[in-house]
């Protein structure tokens, strides 16, 4: 996890190379609580929140507050449950570990509440997307240290907040609770790929051109190949990976960024 890591310079949400959006949902709110080293988190703060293949991400409505965006990378999450109290909204609860040089230390206690609903719906695809995630990962990792991106931002390409209907890997999210997806031009993309595992494992798909030297990191030792289930994780068979959209992985028209 890391503090203020997943927003472009000029406002809107900043996603990886080979990272999309899967769902989106306006009018949540988060609360932390058990937070050490960093007073920005403390509050409630409403915003906008996104399931991506390879984690959420939260950004901030309050402009001017020092809090911007959070990024729950999927190798970070812990005792994570869906709550339906009998007076109130749903939300979802959890545990989230920083992320070395992610802003605070140790581990924070969150809570993510749906005001107009939904919470459920996408709990439960978050709780997929991360099972599937997971399956890429060995027993015990560790969230990776966080390093500041240095790189170019661009605006991402349709595809990379138009997930296909057919799903992910057999898999289809629900899409007909949450059909809206984030306002034009709010979306952007850097040259650097995840330093995490999604739902497709850790390698960039195929025909994506890693730029400026990055690329992806390498599988822990143990990690399945890319696209199939691990063996004794669950029921179902392997799926291969669907193809890249095209124009996904083409080098997106560069951001520049206006002057006020």
């Amino acid at each position: 996890m890391a503090v203020n890591s997943a927003h472009a310079p000029g406002g809107g949400v900043l996603i990886h190379a080979g990272e999309s959006i899967i769902l989106f949902c306006k009018n949540v709110v988060v609360d932390f609580d058990d937070v050490r080293d960093c007073k920005e988190m403390h509050g409630d703060k409403k915003g906008c929140l996104y399931l991506t293949t390879h984690r959420m991400i939260f950004t901030h409505d309050k402009k001017g507050d020092k809090f911007v965006s959070f990024s729950f990378p999927f190798v970070t999450l812990q005792e994570v449950e869906l709550e339906q109290p009998l007076f109130g909204a749903n939300y979802i609860k959890g545990k989230v570990r920083a992320q070395p040089g992610g802003g605070f230390s140790g581990e924070a206690r969150f809570k993510l509440t749906f005001k107009h609903g939904g919470c459920i719906e996408f709990g439960q695809a978050m709780l997929q997307a991360a099972r599937m995630a997971g399956r890429h990962t060995s027993q015990g990792f560790a969230p990776p240290p966080y390093t500041p991106y240095q790189g170019n931002v661009y605006p991402a390409p349709p595809p990379a907040y138009t997930p296909p209907q057919q799903g992910f890997y057999g898999w289809v999210p629900p899409y007909q609770t949450f059909p809206d997806q984030p306002p034009a031009g709010s979306v952007f993309v850097q040259e650097a790929p995840p330093p995490y595992p999604g739902l497709g494992g850790y390698p960039a798909p195929p025909g994506y051109p890693p730029q400026n030297g990055a690329s992806a990191p390498s599988a822990p030792a143990g990690a399945p190949p890319v696209g199939f289930y691990t063996p004794g994780a669950g029921p179902g068979p392997a799926y291969a990976p669907p193809p890249p959209q095209p124009g996904y992985w083409e080098a997106p028209p560069r951001y520049q960024k206006k002057n006020d």
